[in-house]
């Protein structure tokens, strides 16, 4: 009976293993990505006093916060990641096709002026992370592009702040209205070469071999758990019987 419970309990641990294995990677809940600047680049900020700032030629390292609020909170950091450069409020942004590597989209902006980051997509995501400015700097950038930008509508003087700050939406004349969950994607311009990425770049999907002429798969997984339970039952039935018999001879 002694090595019937350890069997048993062996037994349970790999089930209970096979169950829990995990299925994402390290990088892939935080998207950490390593951003190169080749020119100084504009993005939002939380706690300066124009609420941008502007990242100079080097190299950053760039993360989604794992925050509390079921808002899109997003870090850059140094290259040494023991430095937050700036903390910014984002909105999801869908594209219908993901790609295999980092994308960077901007605004324009008037000639001199540092160019604005405004989405920033995962390698294979379709779902991305639009950058929302205050609502100051939004207005500028939605005279120029003549496109509705989203906004923080009031000044934020620490992180914490943007987990509740309101977010509108302001037009080319400085009008803001309620922000809507809207597929902003058609009025993204193409990526232009101002910074390359790397974020445990994920490789290129090979292309699918062709199907195999076999009936369509449309059981779950319980009917197998099932016929492992049934196995196991009639292995220790097995191995009760058998320590019966050597017990009687």
């Amino acid at each position: 009976m002694k090595h019937l419970s350890s069997f048993t309990l062996a037994a349970l641990a790999a089930v209970i293993g096979v169950l829990v294995v995990p299925t994402i990677r390290a990088d892939d809940w935080n998207k950490k990505t390593i951003m190169t600047v080749s020119e100084p680049l504009q993005m939002p900020s939380c706690c300066t006093p124009d609420h941008t700032v502007t990242l100079q030629p080097g190299t950053y390292v760039m993360v989604l916060v794992n925050s509390l609020s079921d808002r899109h909170i997003v870090q850059v950091f140094d290259q040494t990641e023991t430095h937050v450069i700036t903390t910014i409020l984002a909105i999801p942004n869908y594209r219908l096709q993901a790609t295999g590597k980092t994308v960077f989209q901007y605004w324009e902006v008037p000639a001199g002026q540092p160019k604005a980051l405004r989405a920033w997509f995962y390698p294979g995501d379709n779902f991305g992370q639009e950058f929302a400015y205050h609502k100051r700097a939004a207005v500028e950038i939605a005279a120029y592009v003549k496109t509705p930008v989203p906004a923080i509508a009031i000044d934020t003087t620490s992180a914490d702040e943007l987990k509740t700050a309101p977010l509108v939406i302001v037009d080319e004349s400085g009008k803001t209205s309620q922000l809507a969950q809207v597929n902003m994607l058609p009025q993204l311009t193409a990526p232009e070469p101002v910074q390359t990425a790397q974020a445990a770049q994920r490789p290129e999907p090979a292309p699918a071999p062709a199907p195999e002429q076999t009936l369509p798969h449309t059981a779950s997984a319980m009917p197998l758990l099932g016929l492992i339970g049934l196995a196991s039952l009639v292995l220790f039935a097995a191995l009760g019987f058998r320590s019966r018999r050597a017990r009687k001879a």
